[in-house]
């Protein structure tokens, strides 16, 4: 894609006068000569970057990251913008790197493979499964690129496992001045702390070398149950009996499914002594029933006291309506299908990490909240929300994962990110509260509102952190504080200014939750983008403005 100043008319004419002054060293400025519109994957927000981008080459990365500095332009790197908050939005210049996505090299011995930053998930572990070789662990969908997974602290669901990251020997990273360094445990420690999760505000991760591991098939099953059960055997058996385990509760039914999955002896997969197979096709992955489901959830935006016989009724059909044995559904497959989830509509999302002990008084005290019980009722807990439940109707499940970052990484092996949201000193259970958006519009008046302050609030009181690429509100000085962060918070400010003292990746987002507001707007930075302006977008979600620069020429 090279463009031509033609292509770029809508630009204001100093920049154009900039980009042509600089066309004459043989490298393309691979701009899309037509409008493009950013939307997030839930279409929860949307922007206009004045200028996208998809570069194939390094030179190309280089000389755009130069170029935004001389027209003093804000620069965001998007995947699949998965995330449903606006951290991805810009009205400055939009860097997508699906065209900067091959494996430059992959050892089968060793597992060591060498990538371009911008390959999604999926292409990933097709390149890495022609080779024998898998991801040790993965989320819930495959579409994030590689650099997306790792900026955002991305995670599976096992005790033996942490963040995605966990697996980075080593990066590049083109910074602000149009340099590309590397970094490692053993080279800048600091700066490779601080990409691991970097949230969009260090630089361009260019290149991820990352050990893989040998590839392997997971024999899983699930099955539900009531939810006294799940709490019974929390500490004895449940995050312990596989090797990765996860869990959906349902707070009106008082159930929980609990998916378990181990690896499959090799051998027998060689011999045949086991084979993969698929499930049977479950009702939300049939036609009929994601459409019934779409449009009970819709419903239930005009009447949302249906929200609870929808959960019975939707989850009966998907899970069963008994408990125990006669509900379970196994198969054998491939680990890269295996971990895959269905994440079927457009949601809100507010996910965070407690320690794994103090889950059973998390679900307990928020049940508690959502039925409103009182003393003497089944099931009562003093749940201390100070917020009001009556009239609020919520979605299901709550989906109940775990990670311990502590088995592979930690400050003393120079490889936990300054940013991880996980205990220092041992497992983390994280709590995904999710609210759909049927057919793209918002549940019931306030539900999402009264529903996340709640369950911030029942978080911050278990001494937890928000997941970053999730929707929360947090200030700067609370992630700041001893009970938060602390020194770590500020070690990746620290090396934050340091490599982009001008604010190249500094937007809204970035301001609201890692940097603060300024004392004066004198003191913004340069090339800092700022002034997010919210409209309704037509077809539901915000369409996002920014305000730009002056160019100086």
């Amino acid at each position: 894609m090279a463009s031509t100043t033609e292509d770029l008319s809508h630009l204001p004419l100093e920049i154009r006068s900039i980009i042509t002054t600089e066309s004459s060293d043989g490298i393309t400025f691979p701009a899309s000569p037509i409008p493009h519109t950013h939307r997030t994957w839930a279409r929860t927000f949307s922007s206009h970057p004045e200028v996208y981008l998809q570069p194939s080459t390094l030179p190309q990365i280089t000389k755009i990251t130069n170029l935004a500095r001389r027209c003093r332009r804000r620069l965001v790197v998007v995947g699949s913008g998965h995330s449903p908050s606006n951290l991805t939005c810009t009205s400055s210049w939009m860097i997508n790197l699906d065209k900067y996505s091959r494996v430059l090299s992959i050892d089968p011995t060793t597992g060591l493979c060498v990538l371009q930053s911008g390959i999604r998930l999926w292409q990933l572990s097709e390149a890495l499964n022609k080779e024998g070789l898998a991801l040790p662990s993965m989320g819930s969908i495959n579409e994030q690129s590689i650099a997306g997974a790792i900026s955002t602290g991305t995670h599976g669901s096992s005790l033996e496992h942490g963040l995605i990251s966990e697996g980075i020997e080593s990066l590049k990273i083109v910074l602000a001045n149009g340099e590309e360094v590397s970094c490692s445990p053993t080279e800048r420690q600091d700066l490779f702390r601080a990409a691991l999760l970097s949230l969009g505000a260090i630089g361009i991760v260019t290149e991820v070398t990352f050990r893989a591991v040998k590839a392997f098939s997971l024999a899983w099953e699930q099955s539900i149950d009531s939810d006294g059960k799940l709490f019974a055997e929390w500490e004895s058996k449940l995050w312990k009996q596989s090797e990765f385990v996860r869990v959906w509760w349902f707070p009106y039914m008082r159930r929980a499914v609990v998916w378990k999955a181990d690896k499959v002896d090799e051998n027998d997969l060689d011999t045949g002594v086991v084979r993969n197979y698929d499930p049977p096709t479950s009702f939300q992955d049939s036609k009929f029933g994601y459409f019934v489901y779409h449009n009970l959830l819709a419903l239930a935006r005009w009447f949302p006291r249906i929200t609870p016989w929808v959960e019975w009724f939707v989850f009966g059909l998907q899970y069963g309506f008994g408990n125990g044995e006669a509900t379970t559904t196994r198969a054998v497959q491939p680990s890269y299908r295996a971990f895959l989830l269905n994440c079927l509509y457009s949601q809100f999302v507010n996910e965070w990490a407690i320690p794994l002990a103090k889950g059973p008084e998390a679900l307990q005290r928020l049940a508690a909240w959502l039925h409103r019980l009182q003393p003497g009722d089944e099931g009562y807990v003093e749940h201390k929300i100070p917020f009001s439940a009556e009239g609020l109707w919520v979605h299901s499940p709550v989906e109940v994962r775990v990670s311990d970052t502590t088995v592979k990484t930690s400050a003393e092996r120079g490889n936990r990110p300054w940013l991880d949201i996980t205990p220092e000193d041992g497992p983390a259970l994280y709590l995904n509260a999710t609210m759909y958006r049927p057919y793209h519009r918002d549940p019931s008046k306030n539900a999402t509102e009264r529903y996340y302050e709640a369950f911030e609030w029942l978080m911050r009181d278990l001494g937890g952190k928000p997941h970053w690429a999730k929707t929360f509100a947090v200030t700067p000085e609370e992630f700041a504080s001893k009970q938060w962060y602390g020194e770590d918070f500020h070690q990746f400010r620290k090396v934050r200014d340091e490599v982009d003292p001008l604010g190249m990746f500094v937007g809204p987002w970035q301001r609201k939750f890692l940097l603060g507001e300024p004392a004066e707007e004198k003191d913004r930075l340069a090339l800092e983008e700022v002034g997010f302006k919210q409209e309704p977008a037509k077809g539901g979600g915000f369409v996002v403005t920014g305000q730009q620069n002056a160019v100086v020429a």
